[in-house]
């Protein structure tokens, strides 16, 4: 099909004919250069949806121990710390 976009070539390594193999099943009749598009696709938004996962894993870990710490440094660190800061 023509198009103005770049192009990629894919190796069918075994790995990728083992991936190409399964999406056939998952989408039958359809050409493996849109397999392959749509293997990319899903791999994608599984990606992004690990990334959230862990974003909202950590953000919920900063959120349990938010004020946990509170006797780590003693009153007036701060103070003392930025004392030697010059001015």
């Amino acid at each position: 099909m023509p198009t103005a976009l770049p192009r990629i070539q894919v190796t069918q390594t075994p790995p990728v004919a083992e991936a190409l193999d399964l999406a056939a099943k998952e989408w039958p009749g359809v050409a493996r250069s849109e397999l392959v598009t749509r293997l990319l696709t899903a791999g994608a938004e599984s990606v992004a949806a690990t990334r959230s996962s862990r974003r909202a894993e950590r953000r919920r870990v900063l959120e349990e121990t938010r004020g946990t710490m509170t006797d780590a440094y003693p009153p007036g660190y701060l103070e003392e710390l930025r004392g030697d800061w010059p001015a």
